[in-house]
């Protein structure tokens, strides 16, 4: 097999950086935004500044010399029984980034008083200080957020665009799980957020092998999910194979990959610009009055007679350009039963407010549709739902649950041996402490006690005991700080020593009273099992000899 030398990787990666994104960064000439600068090699993003969704001109010319590489994690991808959460499914909370200027920072509060609200969720702030909290509070407050309902996390961010880098969410075994990506941009605060959030939350974290935006990206819950062909241009070095691979192994959907916008139409070229999936089988797409025929019309009538096929019901929905913009209905969040859409004042494109909310009021009836004025953020290549990640509920309600993965059935350990108890939990706030017991009767009891306070870490070293048993479990039981609980207890049986027992005169692998009487009455009638000592005589050494098993538990 051929080498290929890192220097040629980096040389890819520069020319997909100098071509792919630059294309990208060229964004609509027309529309003022901030860049950031350039302090000793590194790029700063000043505090209020409207950093655009594209990459800047600063952005492009970092990335020639510093190509953006997928970062790998330790980890690999999540075992067990992984669903993927659409964004239609319940949420407990709208994560949000408190950056940008005055203008974004307004419609993020606008939106935020209609989730905390209508959409019965929490909002989650990101936000650079703890000083920045105080006026934060009060923009927020003024615009008349729920207060009791907003949590604020305190960490350095560059930019506004949470959907791109922001948290993907699965539940593996019903235990809420973070699905990260190595973020498109060079914005390392905003890249390197996922695992402090992680963290903060108590959830569990993996890093898929993809240089990614989030905003190209959307799924349903029956596991199909949709993404451009950007895709493929941020990963040269994998094939579409291996793209479609990595999401199946992470997040256990199969995803199709659609042609992308030109970057004069679009410069992100992120599929929430044009399409949205709003139920299992149901979906919202553009359509261009205003240029019938032409490549992003095309592109977005295909897909949507490809999804009729599929069997979708397929709504359509005007978008237009003007002035270098691309004004989307598309881009829009759905939580709970709200339903933020964006209008605008651009003249092209409001002559079609109406006729948008129209559109998802019939898509969607029994929701609650709310208009937002976007014309303050739509010309940084982004809108409502480029700004806001979905944060899932945790599916015990207010007490914990959780899910062991090791040992978790057919293990064969050692008496004596060092070994490792796994496991995962989630709580709708934090868990506080785990117990950790064992079983050696197939769960029926849990006499032997591991551990009955440690930290919920999700690790535990433990010495196997001085036992021989073939149906061994462990039952993990975990804490939060008001007192609930939730248990997990491994799915299947494992070994631990010699699991043949001769006490076990009945064979089924409890030594028990039940043993003791099968031995006696086959004593009593003679029968050749009897001769436990094995010298072919049947006598009182033989019942010595099964006593001294039986008292010392096999």
């Amino acid at each position: 097999m051929a080498r290929v030398s890192f220097g040629r990787v980096l040389g890819v990666l520069g020319l997909v950086a100098a071509s792919c994104f630059g294309q990208e960064a060229e964004g609509p000439r027309s529309v003022p935004h901030d860049q950031p600068i350039l302090v000793d090699g590194k790029l700063v993003f000043p505090d209020g500044a409207a950093i655009p969704r594209f990459l800047t001109d600063a952005e492009r010319r970092y990335l020639v010399e510093h190509p953006l590489t997928p970062e790998r994690g330790t980890r690999g991808a999540p075992t067990g029984t992984i669903y993927c959460v659409p964004e239609y499914d319940p949420m407990e909370a709208i994560l949000i980034a408190w950056e940008g200027s005055s203008t974004l920072k307004s419609i993020l509060a606008e939106m935020a008083r209609h989730i905390t609200t209508t959409g019965d969720a929490d909002l989650h702030v990101a936000i650079d200080s703890s000083g920045g909290i105080p006026g934060a509070q009060a923009t927020l407050s003024s615009a008349g957020a729920d207060m009791s309902r907003v949590k604020f996390f305190t960490r350095t961010m560059d930019t506004i665009w949470i959907r791109d880098y922001g948290p993907r969410y699965v539940y593996r075994n019903g235990v809420r799980a973070i699905i990260d990506h190595t973020y498109n941009r060079p914005r390392p605060n905003d890249n390197a957020f996922n695992g402090f959030y992680a963290g903060q939350r108590g959830h569990e974290y993996y890093l898929i092998p993809l240089v990614h935006g989030g905003g190209n990206y959307h799924l349903s819950a029956l596991g199909d999910a949709y993404a451009t062909k950007l895709i493929e241009n941020e990963n040269p070095l994998l094939s579409k194979a291996q793209i479609v691979g990595h999401w199946q192994d992470y997040q256990n959907v199969l995803t199709e990959i659609t042609p992308a916008f030109p970057t004069n139409i679009d410069s992100t070229q992120h599929i929430d610009m044009w399409m949205i999936v709003i139920g299992d089988r149901e979906v919202i797409i553009s359509d261009w009055p205003l240029a019938s025929g032409s490549t992003q019309d095309v592109i977005c009538d295909n897909q949507a007679a490809s999804m009729a096929a599929a069997r979708y019901t397929v709504h359509r929905i005007p978008a237009v350009t003007s002035g270098g913009v691309h004004y989307t209905f598309t881009n829009s969040v759905i939580c709970n039963d709200l339903v933020l859409i964006p209008t605008y004042t651009n003249a092209t494109a409001s002559q079609y407010n109406a006729t948008a909310l129209a559109v998802w009021q019939a898509a969607m009836p029994g929701k609650t549709v709310v208009q937002v004025n976007c014309q303050g953020i739509v010309g940084l290549a982004g809108v409502m739902h480029c700004i806001v990640m979905h944060v899932p509920p945790s599916l015990g309600g207010e007490s914990p649950v959780a899910t062991i993965d090791e040992p978790n059935g057919g293990e064969a350990y050692a008496k004596g041996q060092q070994a490792t108890v796994r496991w995962a939990s989630d709580d709708n706030d934090l868990t506080y402490y785990v117990q950790i017991h064992l079983s050696t009767d197939g769960g029926q009891t849990f006499n032997t006690v591991l551990t009955n306070f440690h930290g919920d870490t999700g690790e535990f070293e433990w010495t196997v005991p001085q036992v021989d048993t073939a149906q061994a479990r462990i039952r993990v039981i975990v804490h939060d700080f008001e007192g609930n609980t939730g248990q997990a207890i491994s799915e299947a049986d494992f070994t631990i020593g010699d699991p043949s027992c001769p006490a076990d005169f009945n064979g089924d692998t409890v030594v028990n009273t039940l043993d003791v009487l099968a031995f006696l009455n086959a004593y009593s009638s003679g029968d050749p099992s009897a001769d436990f000592n094995g010298d072919t005589v049947i006598n009182t050494l033989d019942v010595l000899a099964f006593l001294n098993a039986y008292s010392a538990g096999c």
